[in-house]
């Protein structure tokens, strides 16, 4: 039978893999502060300009916050035209968070007729696990993307067992 400190050095272990596996996730609000919005008149970048600004890698999430407005995921020829009669996700609950689960580019509009001819779609470009996000390449969020660590339930259990280790 194993010790009670062999134990919760196995637990330990593992509350620190899973630690790991998600550390490296960020919280990225579309738009930064504005969120998600018809852009300034004659700003038809204004959503890629900000994606650019931005490393997104697989387990990010991003989040669109708007009001009397939708966000949907469409194919990229859709983007180009803002075609919104075949959408791949589409929401309207004012508060979207959306996973990014595979590396590849992500196309999003609004479903309001007119929003996205007059710019309010985006591009979203997920990097490969093992791309960088290094802050000193300059590839780190931006402040205004308003990006947080995301944090595992795991932890909040691993500082007691860590106290108990040490005890």
């Amino acid at each position: 039978m194993a010790s009670t400190s062999d134990l919760l050095l196995l637990l330990l272990t593992f509350f620190c893999f899973i630690s790991a596996q998600h550390a490296s996730a960020l919280e990225f609000e579309v738009g930064g502060m504005e969120g998600w919005i018809v852009p300034p008149e004659n700003d038809t970048s204004y959503y890629n300009d900000w994606a650019s600004e931005n490393r997104f890698r697989l387990g990010d999430l991003i989040n669109f916050k708007y009001k009397k407005d939708s966000v949907m995921e469409v194919r990229e020829g859709d983007y180009k035209t803002c075609n919104s009669t075949h959408p791949l996700f589409f929401s309207n609950t004012g508060h979207t968070e959306y996973k990014l689960r595979s590396k590849r580019a992500y196309y999003f509009i609004s479903g309001v007729a007119g929003h996205c001819e007059r710019g309010q779609k985006v591009i979203i470009k997920v990097l490969a696990a093992d791309e960088s996000r290094d802050e000193d390449e300059g590839g780190g969020p931006s402040g205004s993307a308003a990006a947080a660590m995301t944090f595992g339930a795991s932890k909040l259990l691993l500082v007691p067992l860590v106290a108990v280790l040490f005890q």
